[in-house]
């Protein structure tokens, strides 16, 4: 362990949550993890224990506090989340009035469906650059007042929040936060909004008393209570966990672009100072504000990447372990005319249709377990096609695209998305560049680093691969792609 002051990143994700260990140089010096559990309570419908979060998040950072040797070798936090997740509690006890609602969620498209048909959606995109969606916080946060009687009886001690909000308030025992990039995830703010937008809180019916106060990215927002760590550790930097991965990866000029590919893949453009308006169904959002100064970013989700995976590892059995997906796509020439559309919670961008559903075209008695899972592979490499052509009638094409994430692990699917886009991808030595980008904010925010372009030392190195797919074959598995998700349109 380094004879310097640790930076302890509290990383809550979709499927697990982490503390990380990080020096002020940006090594990993150690970290910590558990797994959440997924409640699936009816088709559609993705909830989380928001009490089980706390408790194994906390679990994990006192393991790390113990490994840096103490609260005093810990110089401040920062915490990173999975984005649009809404929990709701009581201020007076600080209990969960139900389950969080995840952002995988669906069960609000009918009323958001209500709302574009009543002619919504252009006012809400122009205000906050998303479009109306069961994947962002509004419409949960308004379902929970809707339909938890304990949540719209509780008043004005009702507090909603994302994830970071939670893990600060039981962190600090009551601060009632949000930064500035989840609080631009939640369909309630303006992209350059200081506050809250009352035109928006009053469309979904939120009331602005619950909401946390909007904060940066980097500063000293807090500390925690000295009981839970033997000493009051400072809170010094905040992010959604697609901007922190922005900033882990050193996208930190206009043009710029990264995809995290998780339980979900995100790709994030740096737009620079001014808003983007997208007219490719796109999403608006604010990257980070350090020092003053407002960045933002063009993004394009999509709903499943490694969660595809996953299911074909739990559900249906067809892998073992999920690192077997590479060797078993190597083991075939291509995927015999299978083609997967990976709609298993809906598609995101550039096609926003909620209530599509994944499909697997293409069997023949050919077809194998191996040409199943090529497939699947392969479907994530026909969206980010699509997306990537999205991106540039937006005037944000890429020339280089950093991808980081748990399933960038796997070479022969970086490679594919290289082959898919036609241009160069670098991965870094860390694929975790979510909790880099917390750390490097936390440090910012204790001031070891006066901004951003100074804090660039703490990135890690990358590998390069370059494209090596001929234009025919590529215009084959696009024709197939095509022709499979074209079904969904």
């Amino acid at each position: 362990m380094t004879d310097e002051r640790c930076i302890l990143v509290l990383d809550e994700g979709t499927t697990s949550t982490r503390a990380i260990l990080y020096s002020p140089q940006g090594a990993v010096l150690a970290s910590a993890q558990e797994e959440l559990t997924q409640h699936y309570p009816a088709p559609g419908m993705v909830e989380h224990d928001a009490t089980e979060i706390w408790e194994r998040t906390l679990r994990c950072a006192r393991a790390m506090v113990e490994r840096a040797g103490g609260a005093d070798r810990i110089a401040g936090i920062g915490v990173t989340n999975q984005r649009e997740t809404v929990v709701a509690w009581d201020r007076q006890t600080g209990k969960p009035v139900s389950r969080a609602l995840v952002w995988q969620d669906r069960r609000t498209e009918e009323r958001c469906k209500a709302l574009r048909e009543a002619g919504h959606e252009a006012a809400v995109q122009e205000a906050t650059g998303l479009l109306l969606d069961p994947y962002f916080s509004a419409s949960k946060m308004e379902w929970l007042l809707r339909n938890v009687p304990e949540a719209a009886a509780l008043g004005s001690r009702l507090a909603f929040g994302t994830v970071e909000s939670w893990l600060v308030w039981n962190l600090t025992g009551g601060l009632h936060i949000t930064d500035v990039t989840n609080a631009s995830r939640t369909m309630l703010m303006a992209l350059t909004g200081a506050t809250w937008d009352a035109g928006l809180c009053d469309l979904f019916g939120v009331p602005q008393v619950a909401l946390p106060e909007i904060v940066p990215n980097a500063g000293r927002f807090g500390e925690t209570a000295p009981e839970l760590f033997g000493r009051a550790i400072p809170i010094t930097g905040l992010a959604g966990d697609q901007q922190a991965a922005t900033i882990g990866q050193g996208c930190f000029a206009k043009g710029e672009a990264k995809a995290t590919l998780g339980t979900g893949a995100f790709i994030l453009s740096n737009m620079g100072l001014q808003p983007p308006r997208s007219t490719h169904r796109l999403l608006g959002t604010v990257l980070c504000e350090v020092g003053g100064e407002r960045t933002f970013a063009l993004e394009g989700s999509v709903f499943v990447a490694g969660s595809l995976v996953k299911w074909l590892r739990d559900s249906i059995g067809l892998l073992e372990n999920a690192a077997d997906s590479e060797a078993l796509a190597r083991s075939v020439e291509d995927s015999a005319g299978v083609v997967v559309v990976p709609a298993l919670s809906g598609l995101g961008a550039p096609y926003w249709l909620a209530d599509a559903r994944g499909s697997i075209t293409g069997l023949s008695f050919a077809a194998t377990r191996a040409h199943i899972v090529r497939a699947a592979l392969e479907s994530i490499g026909h969206v980010f096609h699509d997306l990537g052509a999205a991106f540039a009638a937006d005037g944000a094409g890429w020339s280089l695209l950093r991808l980081d994430g748990g399933m960038s692990a796997n070479n022969w699917l970086v490679q594919d998305i290289a082959n898919m886009l036609d241009i160069r991808c670098e991965r870094p030595a860390d694929v975790e560049t979510t909790a880099r980008g917390a750390a490097i904010l936390a440090a910012i925010g204790l001031g070891q680093y006066a901004g951003l372009a100074a804090a660039r030392g703490m990135i890690a190195s990358r590998d390069v691969f370059q494209p090596d797919m001929q234009n025919p074959a590529r215009e084959r598995r696009l024709e197939s792609w095509r022709g499979a998700v074209g079904r969904h349109l």
